[in-house]
């Protein structure tokens, strides 16, 4: 099943503040393993992925934003893998579809759409029943990929990483850093960022998943995990809220670094330890380590957002 996918590579970061501080900077790849299905997203549909074809299902049912890097990667995938897919997307259903749906219809995606009140019910028995009653036999795989499958493809994204003290990354359910977090010792330490606004209740959220997984027959590569924190002040108002600062920042950095940044997630968390790194936060001597998650189509979102604005 991996075959397809290119293994992350590590890329230095060398800038005037990072060498005035003492620490060494690099950025984790995950966005150049795959044109359309990259970054986390990835990993948390692994598992997924793996369970659905063990069982026979045929056809994959999840759930997303109009704008959703999730539904446009579990598009791709099923397409690759051979799996029918059902996208159920919260909102009115407009013409034309924005970029990221059309992609997803491309790629065979049926799309399905439900008023916010009704799509609040999604992680619900009763409507999980009905959406089974309507489509048969379907696979659900919960918004962003937020399950304990999503949790154990998350352990594997540091396997090839380059050695490191501190690892970065951007937060939107807490799947993916709590796979993080479960993969490192002790000796390590992992920080958070929350891309919404008045993220700290992700804190209890992270730690749920954790336990559950921890209580779960599953694998744990390591017996303790990493010493980890949440950073709360870098959501620039919320989820997919971005200002000039913030796109401003993200020209300068793919400018001088090769890197292009989502808006969404990675930008917000590369402003951030930017930011912490001039107010003393790193140790000297730390090698920190930047996750790239992916999500380069919710720019284009982003952009017409903008421009209908």
């Amino acid at each position: 099943m991996t075959s397809i996918f290119l293994p992350p590579s590590t890329q230095k970061i060398d800038s005037d503040i990072t060498q005035s501080v003492g620490v060494e900077m690099s950025v984790l790849r995950l966005d150049l393993m795959h044109p359309w299905v990259n970054g986390n997203k990835w990993y948390k549909l692994k598992y997924n992925l793996l369970e659905a074809k063990e069982r026979n299902f045929t056809t994959l049912l999840t759930f997303g934003g109009a704008y959703s890097n999730h539904i446009f990667a579990t598009a791709a995938a099923g397409k690759l893998f051979g799996l029918n897919t059902i996208g159920v997307i919260r909102g009115e259903e407009t013409s034309p579809l924005n970029s990221t749906l059309s992609f997803a219809v491309q790629q065979g995606m049926q799309l399905v759409y439900l008023d916010r009140k009704t799509y609040r019910q999604r992680n619900t028995t009763e409507l999980q029943t009905e959406l089974r009653e309507r489509f048969g036999e379907v696979f659900i795989i919960p918004e962003g990929g937020s399950n304990l499958n999503g949790v154990r493809g998350c352990m594997e994204i540091l396997a090839q990483a380059e050695d490191f003290d501190v690892v970065c990354v951007a937060c939107g359910t807490g799947t993916t850093f709590a796979g993080i977090v479960l993969s490192l010792s002790q000796q390590k330490r992992a920080i958070a960022f929350p891309i919404l606004k008045n993220g700290a209740f992700l804190k209890q959220e992270i730690e749920t998943l954790l336990q559950n997984y921890l209580s779960a027959d599953l694998p744990v590569p390591t017996k303790s995990s990493c010493a980890w924190e949440l950073v709360c002040d870098y959501h620039f108002g919320g989820y997919a809220k971005v200002n000039d600062e913030l796109l401003k920042f993200s020209q300068q950095f793919q400018q001088m670094h090769g890197v292009t940044l989502d808006y969404v997630y990675t930008a917000k968390m590369f402003y951030g330890v930017m930011d912490l790194l001039k107010q003393g936060f790193f140790r000297k001597g730390d090698r920190i380590l930047l996750i790239h998650t992916g999500g380069l189509q919710g720019n284009v979102g982003i952009k017409e957002k903008l421009i209908k604005a």
